[in-house]
């Protein structure tokens, strides 16, 4: 019997899981949702980003349309990882930012999938790439790629004579 990886992928509990990943990388900096909801781009496509990474998943058409979708989902996905107490709120006057807790380490260390031991690795390699870099920096080079990321399947589909709408 075949498993639908779609309810997997995306799913609350994977998606929580790689923002807990992201936070546990970046301890002890906490982060507010837009930057979480970059990282998370970054972390499943770090492909698109030159000397990134080979990306987790597959290359999607449109995938940039992703980061339109995803901020509602980390929040959702942030709220069951707080609810489990792996994660914290900090409250400042810079905003809503999440942090790591004591427990988020120990729960990540009993993983030992290989998927999860490769998105810990390439959330090192996200945090390290990024997190000296100002917001709008990140905010930058994402939209700068909206349209490239993904698109290469136009290109390979134009040659073919076939039209993806």
């Amino acid at each position: 019997m075949m498993s639908d990886f779609s309810t997997v992928f995306n799913s609350t509990i994977e998606t929580g899981l790689r923002g807990l990943i992201l936070l546990v990388a970046g301890y002890p900096h906490s982060y507010d949702i837009e930057r979480l909801t970059y990282y998370d781009y970054l972390l499943v496509h770090s492909g698109d980003i030159a000397d990134g990474p080979d990306s987790i998943h597959p290359k999607t058409p449109h995938r940039s349309g992703e980061i339109l979708v995803r901020r509602p989902l980390i929040e959702k996905s942030l709220n069951t990882m707080l609810s489990r107490g792996l994660i914290e709120v900090v409250y400042s006057n810079e905003g809503i930012h999440y942090v790591a807790s004591e427990l988020a380490s120990p729960f990540l260390d009993s993983l030992q999938e290989h998927y999860t031991k490769k998105l810990i690795e390439i959330s090192d390699w996200v945090v390290s790439e990024f997190d000296s870099q100002p917001i709008y920096k990140i905010r930058n080079l994402i939209n700068k790629n909206l349209s490239i990321w993904g698109g290469e399947f136009i290109n390979k589909s134009a040659v073919r004579g076939v039209t993806i709408q």
